[in-house]
């Protein structure tokens, strides 16, 4: 059985696609797409948050002063945390955030986010959507009769006029078809899908 994807005005009715619904019908299972937008938000903390442990500050590995008979407390390194110039003692070190999930997972997570954006009216297709030239201007034209303040165009490929009509248009977002984010397709109040892209995002998903 078949679902139809509508077209983003009627004047584009042509341009609606029909998908199947092992792709763009399945239910939504909000658990998954939590870890899914989890994961993903994850994946782009930097973790570059680096302090020095004793063995990293400088000093040399003499005892500062003898044991006994100078009636200070007795000290073995000055690279000690409990100095001025020691190191810290839990020092925190670059690491990875990242959180491992299968790819059936993600798939199925793809799945049930379009099937929901379809169901919720936020997903459209349109085979004009693409300016002809790099120009904001004419990007700005083709979505004036969106009233969203979050778009996000998704196409076979960003081109170099796609790219370059887009970067300056601070409620839109575009990506390729093999390069979707989870956290887009949820933040988004529109997602314009071009024909094209619909085919390979069902044979990649399917």
């Amino acid at each position: 059985m078949s679902i139809q994807i509508p077209a983003i005005n009627e004047s584009e009715s042509a341009a609606a696609v029909a998908v199947g619904e092992e792709v763009f019908g399945q239910d939504f299972n909000e658990t998954l797409v939590h870890q899914l937008v989890t994961r993903h938000l994850a994946g782009a903390r930097s973790g570059t948050k680096a302090q020095k442990t004793r063995s990293d500050v400088s000093g040399g590995g003499i005892k500062p002063w003898r044991q006994k008979g100078t009636g200070r407390a007795r000290s073995g390194t000055m690279r000690s945390p409990l100095w001025r110039t020691g190191g810290v003692t839990f020092a925190a070190r670059p690491r990875s955030f990242e959180q491992k999930l299968n790819k059936k997972m993600f798939r199925s997570g793809l799945r049930s986010i379009l099937s929901e954006l379809l169901r919720q009216d936020r997903l459209v297709v349109s085979s004009e959507i693409l300016p002809s030239t790099p120009k904001t201007k004419e990007m700005v034209a083709k979505l004036s009769g969106l009233d969203c303040k979050r778009v996000l165009i998704i196409s076979d490929e960003v081109d170099f006029n796609l790219a370059l009509a887009s970067r300056n248009i601070p409620y839109l977002e575009v990506c390729s078809a093999d390069n979707l984010s989870p956290v887009s397709l949820v933040a988004a109040e529109k997602v314009i899908m071009t024909p094209a892209a619909v085919k390979l995002i069902e044979e990649r998903l399917a």
